[in-house]
């Protein structure tokens, strides 16, 4: 057994290939009968879907370079090398959009992106380029040091020569998925993969049901003996097999009688069993259903929240992801503490109009917004400064609760003063005969 035994084991259990390495499934195989891997999932329609509005919402967000001043703000470093890299373009060969767009598919798949990092003489990043997931393996060397190690194909660049290239922790920018040793993700591909098979086989299912003209299958009766049944069976499948052939009109000689024997779709729940799929594969991503185009429980007033949910517990972590990845891999050790990499969420996170422009007036009449950081989310030109589109104003009718006891006492010392000396005015000659005069008796 001892050849067989690692043919016939359990064909769900994970296999660790190497210490620390990938997590991989023998052959892929599904409960269903169907082969599932990275590429074969992506032709299901709902695995497509997930990954791709993942992976574009993702790749549209702008990705700054701040600078921190020290005392809790920060600043854009444009004049950091790394923040062109970062918000245009990370290598000569693609923008910003395709990098990201492709890491997002690399970790929704395979549950692993890896880049290989460029640096110049001065150890600055020059550039950075994807690599393949499944060509990956990731392992130890003797001293327990981690090193990646690339097997390189024909589709790579020329200047890289033999089958596999070796290289260290500081060339690779490596975001790791979900994993057991926090070391290197596993693909939620393998790890769902019945889920998907099911996926898969009804989809095959359906498009064979329709291939066959969707009229059911049967037994073609004969009162006596046929020579040759395969001609017989043959010749009814050219004339009635098919969608072009169906609704045909069957005209059957000698006695023949056509039983029809397959299960009616209807019965077999069908499509209840693809639609709870799409569900099923949904919450493998998590994302909300109405973003793949099920909209059976998606109500006017539900689709809004369920997409606010979907920045929150969808991207968010996907993105912390990749900004402390990239921080602890792109900035030297002595910027970590002077600059932070982040993406910007507002544009994802606003609600309707209205609602907004709520929200500013109220940001704006309690001053910790000014016009120009309205008119910056706004995407508006800015107010000179001149024009008073940096200030920040308040209400003058607020004030501190333990004012308001002085604020009363000083009204009440004043109110005496004044009419203090409005009796000293009223006193005054002068004043006497013009309402001001004094009452006295003869």
């Amino acid at each position: 057994m001892g050849i067989l035994s690692g043919i016939f084991r359990q064909r769900d259990a994970p296999k660790n290939m190497t210490a620390g390495s990938a997590y991989s499934f023998f052959l892929g195989q599904s409960a269903a009968g169907k082969r599932v891997n990275e590429r074969t999932a992506m032709q299901t329609s709902a695995v497509y879907a997930c990954v791709r509005v993942i992976a574009e919402s993702v790749a549209s967000l702008p990705l700054h370079l701040y600078r921190l001043d020290g005392v809790g703000g920060k600043e854009k470093a444009m004049d950091h090398p790394l923040y062109y890299l970062l918000h245009n373009e990370p290598n000569i060969e693609m923008t910003a959009y395709s990098f990201f767009e492709a890491a997002l598919t690399h970790l929704l798949l395979w549950g692993n992106f890896y880049a290989q990092i460029i640096r110049n003489g001065m150890g600055d990043v020059v550039g950075i380029y994807p690599l393949m997931p499944d060509r990956m393996n990731v392992d130890r060397d003797e001293k327990g040091q981690l090193y990646y190690e690339y097997t390189v194909s024909k589709d790579d660049a020329p200047t890289n020569k033999g089958s596999s290239v070796i290289l260290s922790p500081e060339e690779v920018l490596h975001v790791p998925g979900l994993s057991f040793d926090g070391l290197v993700g596993y693909s939620p591909i393998a790890m769902a993969k019945n889920a998907i098979g099911l996926g898969i086989a009804a989809e095959e299912y359906g498009s064979r049901f329709y291939a066959n003209g969707a009229a059911p299958s049967g037994v073609l009766e004969h009162p006596g003996t046929l020579k040759d049944p395969s001609k017989v069976r043959e010749s009814w499948n050219e004339t009635f097999g098919g969608s072009s052939n169906s609704h045909k009109v069957a005209v059957l000689e000698e006695g023949m009688k056509y039983t029809p024997i397959s299960i009616n779709p209807s019965e077999a729940q069908f499509l209840d069993t693809r639609k709870f799929q799409v569900t099923e594969i949904c919450r493998i991503f998590r994302v909300p259903p109405h973003m793949v185009a099920d909209l059976d429980r998606s109500t006017f007033s539900n689709i809004e929240q369920q997409s606010l949910e979907y920045v929150m517990y969808t991207l968010r972590p996907w993105l912390t992801r990749l900004e402390q990845s990239m921080t602890r891999k792109l900035l030297r050790e002595d910027e970590r503490k002077a600059y932070i990499i982040k993406f910007n969420v507002d544009g994802l996170l606003r609600g309707d109009y209205q609602s907004r422009m709520q929200g500013y007036a109220i940001a704006r009449q309690n001053g910790w917004m000014s016009a120009n950081d309205i008119r910056e989310l706004e995407n508006l030109d800015m107010i000179p400064e001149e024009l008073g589109g940096d200030l920040y104003l308040i209400n003058g009718n607020m004030t501190k609760l333990e004012d308001a006891g002085a604020f009363a006492s000083g009204k009440e010392n004043k109110d005496e003063e004044v009419l203090e000396l409005e009796e000293q005015k009223g006193s005054e000659p002068g004043n006497r005969g013009r309402g001001g005069r004094k009452n006295t008796l003869p």
